[in-house]
């Protein structure tokens, strides 16, 4: 069984950074795909940062575009995110989600593309870290 574990929080001053690690455990897939989403209150969970474990390619939410990183290591069972030039509106819940579509694809009806897969699409999560912008 397959789990990860990530940070219970964050913080940082506006214009500040902070990189967060999630750690996946048991039996991954090397060629699935990993990475975090954002949740802010009463919303739902979205994704802002994905990368394919099985070709090293990333996406990325139009809001972090540009301010955001996301890696991996050579286990493929760890995944960064790099977050810079961080505003008061990137306080949220960020959780870590693995073993999600090959090649990170996003489906709509019978048609599927590489890009951000939607939350339903993970079978695994992290407890979530709660990261806060000071202004």
């Amino acid at each position: 069984q397959v789990q990860v574990v990530q940070p219970e929080r964050g913080s940082a001053q506006a214009g500040g950074s902070l990189n967060l690690t999630c750690t996946a455990s048991g039996h991954t897939d090397p060629l699935k795909c990993m990475g975090w989403f954002q949740q802010l209150p009463g919303k739902e969970r979205e994704p802002v940062a994905l990368i394919s474990s099985y070709n090293g390619a990333t996406y990325y939410a139009d809001s972090v575009e540009g301010r955001f990183t996301v890696s991996q290591d050579n286990t493929k069972k760890v995944v960064y995110l790099q977050m810079n030039s961080l505003n008061p509106e990137d306080t949220a819940m960020y959780f870590c989600a693995a073993e999600g579509p090959l090649g990170c694809t996003l489906c709509t009806g019978n048609v599927c593309e590489p890009g951000l897969s939607r939350a339903g699409d993970f079978p695994v999560w992290g407890q979530g870290t709660q990261v806060s912008v000071s202004s």
